[in-house]
């Protein structure tokens, strides 16, 4: 199951499934996200340009970017959120094979001009939100960002991208949330300013650590979910096997779980190879006949901890029962 394709007003953010078990997310497990609804796009009229503040200006059809040398990116995906809702936590993630190739690529070849500073990637789907009319779904990254982490992709799991999820190309964005993700991408333009927008500069941003004006949302949080057992699970007496999924920006150093309340436990942790892919956790425990909870609490290698209950990434807690 995934969240319908047309949210009711306002609210983008709902209606989720449970992750499961897999490294990599079935499509069919998948969270869909839209603003402005989906869009009709026929492939073969479909064009993608590159424009703005370049010495040579592109404009491909799919053909031109299918014949791109591809690559595999292993990512984990996570929606920030209601943008009317920012401190509310969803966790909603996935963890996704996609196919494509690196934005730098179209980047080298349009040649971006010394005061290029930022790069802002545009859909085509179109619509009203919040009581404006006309929108079409706009971000923007610093052109440095852009170049190092903007993935362009036509396939994820190795089939081609659905028309949910963003057919026939899409940005993804390693480590940031996946607002800034933009699907059904036609325009690619360089800016020297930040656009002024409703997605850009009046929602998806938060005041963050350090900083005390809103800054647009962009990199993840450090966050943990547990995923067995499942939330109310009624499961037999014994031992338990717990597990779940953790990821940042960065590697997770740490993992810990608490049991009832009590102190925090280390957990095995598995080591994130070379893509941003989220990475397993476990612990076996012993558990008497009744109810229980579980919360689970990372530690990345900047040395950020997920905090108590009350924020946005709050420790995950799930509760069951042994009979």
């Amino acid at each position: 199951m995934t969240a319908p394709l047309t949210p009711p007003p306002d609210d983008p953010s709902h209606g989720d499934p449970e992750p499961g078990p897999d490294f990599v997310t079935p499509v069919g497990n998948l969270f869909v996200r839209t603003h402005l609804g989906i869009p009709e796009v026929a492939a073969d009229a479909w064009t993608l340009s590159v424009e703005g503040l370049v010495a040579q200006p592109l404009r491909l059809g799919l053909a031109a970017l299918l014949a791109v040398p591809d690559r595999q990116l292993t990512a984990v995906h996570e929606c920030f959120g209601s943008p009317l809702r920012p401190d509310v936590p969803t966790r909603a993630v996935a963890n996704v094979e996609w196919t494509g190739f690196p934005l730098a690529v179209l980047l080298a070849r349009a040649v971006p001009l010394p005061a290029a500073r930022h790069v802002v990637l545009q859909g085509a789907d179109t619509g009203s939100f919040h009581g404006e009319d006309g929108l079409s779904y706009v971000k923007d990254l610093p052109l440095e960002t852009a170049r190092r982490e903007v993935f362009l992709a036509h396939r994820m799991n190795g089939e081609p991208l659905t028309a949910r999820h963003g057919h026939p190309l899409r940005a993804v964005v390693p480590r940031h949330f996946g607002t800034n993700s933009v699907k059904w991408l036609t325009r690619i333009v360089l800016t020297e300013e930040r656009p002024e927008h409703m997605f850009t500069t009046e929602f998806y941003t938060r005041v963050v650590p350090g900083h005390d004006t809103p800054q647009p949302v962009r990199e993840v949080d450090v966050n943990s979910r547990v995923t067995a057992p499942v939330r109310d699970a009624k499961l037999p007496y014994g031992t338990v096997a717990l597990r779940g999924r953790a990821w940042s920006t960065t590697e997770v150093v740490r993992v810990e779980l608490s049991v009832d309340g009590g102190p925090w436990e280390p957990a095995r942790l598995d080591t994130l190879g070379a893509d941003p892919a989220w990475q397993g956790f476990s612990l076996r425990r012993w558990f008497t006949p009744g109810p229980h909870t579980v919360r689970s609490r990372a530690t990345d290698a900047l040395g950020r901890v997920q905090p108590p209950p009350g924020s946005r990434n709050s420790v995950h807690e799930v509760g069951f029962t042994v009979a």
